[in-house]
This record gives C-alpha cells, structure tokens and sequence, in this order.
C-alpha cells in the first residue's frame, strides 16, 4: 500500500485558541497547545485515503467537517468497518508503530493533525497530556467493545437499531438527521449485506418507527420502540 502524498496548498496552519470559561478547548487542541506543537489542517475529497493500513503511524488527527470510515480489508475482499469518525472526534491512536486500519474521507473531508512522536514525548513530562491521551484511548477502547458486542451477540434488527440510536445522538439536528455513509457502508460497519439493511430500515419506516426525508435524511418518530429493539 502506497504512502500519499499530499500537496502543500491542501494544508493550512492552524492557530488553537486558548481556553475560557465560557469555551473550553477541546482535548485535541489542549492536548496540542500544552504540547508546544501546531496542528496542521488537510483537506481530503470523497474516497480519498487519508492514511493506509500498514503505514506508520506519525499523526494524531481530529475531523473538522465531513466524516471518516476506518476499516479493514479481509483476505476474501470483505470490508470491515471499524467505525465512522464524525467532526470532533479523533483517530490515529494506534498501539504500535504502524497503523492497523485504513481510513478514508466518506464525504469531502478536513482533518487537523499533530506529531504522534510530539504528543508521546510530552506525555512523559505532562501529566495534562497523558490524563487527555488516556482518556482519548478509553473512549476509543469502549467504542471498541461495543461494536464487539453489536457484532457477536446481537440481531439484524438490533444491530440497526443500535446504529439508529448512536448516529442520533451524534448527528440530529431539529429532530432529523443526516447520515454521510451510504448503506453499503452501515452494512459494512454492522457485519450484514446491503439487502438485510435496506429490508430493515423499510421494516421500520413502515412502522412508524422512521421517517424518510430523502435516502439519507432520516427522523426517529419512535425512539421508545427503537430502545426496545436493541436491547
């Protein structure tokens, strides 16, 4: 797997703000400002590999706007998706070296990055900055074991139900949300086919459940009967 190369009118500094009371940084940015480092913003189109399975593993990133899948190819060329990174949130902390999934922009996509090799050195000096990283890691090792859960014990209904919830606690606005992935990519994400994904959002649009505003614009009439689903 090839390195991209990125050109240099993609990229832009960034000047974090320091925190106040009434805006508290977020962890990236304070994890960045008591590093002593500047992030570094790119910008990636739809599909664009922003860093490959394999390759080392020398940034921290956080999404600015659009969204990321990382996933893993199997050797039958099944794709698993890992997770789907949403403005916010942070990837790249990989255990080793090297990193253990491929990520690429779902949408039009900028990310903010740092040195990983900065980040670590002053996390031995830091308490700050290590407390942030732990905590960052804890998240992502908890997302991990849920969709462990999702993908080991629970149904095709459940597992969409789930995925349901969890995008609209992160996503909707005024009631309704917009889903960046396709279905092909929740299908992926969840362990099920295209088909049993469709079959079962027209499942719960029937009843009521949903509402369809377009094919990715989605609002919960029912999210009572949603909860119930997924346990």
């Amino acid at each position: 797997m090839h390195t991209q190369t990125i050109s240099a009118p993609a990229a832009r500094i960034l000047d974090i703000p320091h925190a106040t009371a009434a805006e508290p940084v977020d962890p990236f940015s304070a994890i960045a400002r008591c590093s002593g480092v500047i992030a570094t913003e790119f910008s990636y189109k739809k599909d664009e590999e922003i860093y490959g399975e394999g390759e080392p593993s020398e940034y921290l990133y956080q999404i600015s706007r659009g969204a990321v899948r990382t996933y893993k190819l199997l050797s039958d060329g099944r794709r698993q998706i890992g997770a789907f990174h949403l403005p916010g949130d942070i990837l790249g902390l990989d255990p080793g070296p090297e990193h253990r999934l491929t990520a690429e922009a779902i949408v039009d996509t900028a990310v903010r990055l740092v040195p990983r090799r900065s980040i670590e050195k002053a996390a031995t000096s830091n308490v700050h900055v290590a407390r942030l990283l732990w905590t960052m890691t804890a998240i992502e090792l908890r997302h991990a074991e849920d969709h462990m859960l999702l993908l080991g014990r629970k149904t095709a209904m459940e597992r969409v139900a789930t995925f349901l919830l969890e995008m609209d606690r992160r996503l909707a606005k005024a009631g309704m949300m917009a889903l960046p992935m396709c279905r092909r990519d929740i299908g992926d994400y969840l362990g099920l086919t295209l088909e049993t994904v469709s079959r079962a959002l027209s499942y719960l649009n029937d009843q009521g459940i949903l509402m369809f505003s377009s094919a990715r614009q989605i609002a919960l009439r029912n999210r009572a009967r949603l909860s119930a689903m997924e346990a």
